[in-house]
């Protein structure tokens, strides 16, 4: 009797949820993730709500309350009818369209929530039309043209010079285009299978090109450096290369998945009749395939490492280090948003 009358969790949690954020004593702390940050799980849980896709049909009124929310909760202004669930909401919808660092609202196809309907109409074609040397240059061009974008977007913090960013473009788009012709060229007598791979190495090096390239004014000036409280302390170059290095290894991650599995999967489906019968099919099936992959690849490669990297400040450079433990109170530790 006293079991069944004790509310199930999930009901516990609602009503927690629903609560107004005016009655609680200990109210919930927006500074930091919902979820804890330190362990995969919470990282994943926490990128999951800013990658959805269902985001981009916020408008932008409704982004501007959102934010409002948040920024007032900070300066301690609560409304009497802001429930617990309504606040994270605010706070999960703001860092999905807002710049951690500058504040800015940021493009809407940069956004990491524009990751799963851009790439996999994008992905869908790289891996169609990989044959033609016409095709890859358009597919390749169109690619690195949106990674520029996304790099840009979510770059660490202020953007370099218009010059520098144009050079960083046509630099890395180059670049891109030259490993997938090379590519292409040299695999033209091998398996089926391994001429579907090669747009799989060709983005992987590409994006080991363009976002350093886009990024390169933080790898000469430095990554700004924060402590627990948000205060810069300072700005690292060493701490720049290990920032940059997580992200392309995330982004090789997220688009593993979609270049390494679809290709094996449409190795078996064009054997099969009813594929040589409707052979049109290979776009649909292969956007299809990319868009189910991308909702579960995108939040997992953002996840692997924690966006507020955290930094040993006995690990930097002596200089740094000793600046860092001549203000008062001196963190051991300081964080990076190293971008994503």
């Amino acid at each position: 009797l006293f079991i069944s009358s004790v509310p199930p969790y999930h009901i516990i949690l609602s009503s927690q949820m629903s609560e107004l954020v005016k009655s609680l004593v200990l109210k919930p702390d927006i500074s930091k993730p919902r979820w804890d940050q330190t362990n995969f799980e919470g990282r994943a849980r926490h990128f999951l709500t800013i990658t959805n896709p269902l985001n981009l049909f916020t408008n932008d009124s409704k982004l501007a309350e959102f934010k409002q929310v948040v920024d007032d909760y900070k300066k301690g202004i609560v409304a009497d009818n802001l429930t617990v669930n309504s606040l994270w909401k605010a706070k999960h919808m703001t860092e999905s369209a807002f710049h951690p660092s500058t504040g800015e609202k940021m493009l809407i196809i940069g956004r990491m929530s524009a990751q799963v309907p851009m790439n996999m109409a994008i992905t869908g074609g790289m891996l169609t039309f990989y044959k033609s040397p016409a095709a890859v240059i358009f597919w390749q061009w169109l690619n690195q043209s949106f990674n520029a974008v996304v790099n840009y977007t979510n770059r660490s913090g202020e953007a370099g010079s218009n010059t520098q960013l144009l050079t960083s473009y046509c630099a890395a788009t180059g670049g891109a285009l030259g490993a997938a012709l090379g590519l292409n060229s040299l695999v033209k007598s091998a398996p089926p299978l391994v001429g579907r791979l090669v747009p799989f190495v060709a983005v992987c090096v590409a994006n080991s090109i363009n976002i350093p390239l886009m990024r390169r004014q933080e790898l000469t000036d430095g990554i700004e450096l924060f402590d627990a409280e948000g205060n810069s302390v300072g700005k690292s170059k060493e701490v720049a290369r290990s920032a940059i290095m997580q992200v392309v290894v995330s982004r090789i991650g997220m688009a593993a998945p979609t270049f390494v599995c679809i290709p094996v999967a449409m190795n078996s489906i064009v054997k099969t009749e009813w594929y040589k019968k409707r052979p049109h099919m290979a776009g649909p099936i292969q956007v299809l395939l990319a868009g189910m992959i991308l909702l579960v690849s995108t939040p997992i490669g953002c996840a692997l490492y924690p966006q507020m990297t955290p930094v040993d400040v006995s690990s930097l450079d002596a200089e740094l280090a000793a600046k860092i433990r001549s203000r008062p109170n001196a963190p051991q530790v300081v964080y990076c948003n190293k971008g994503l």
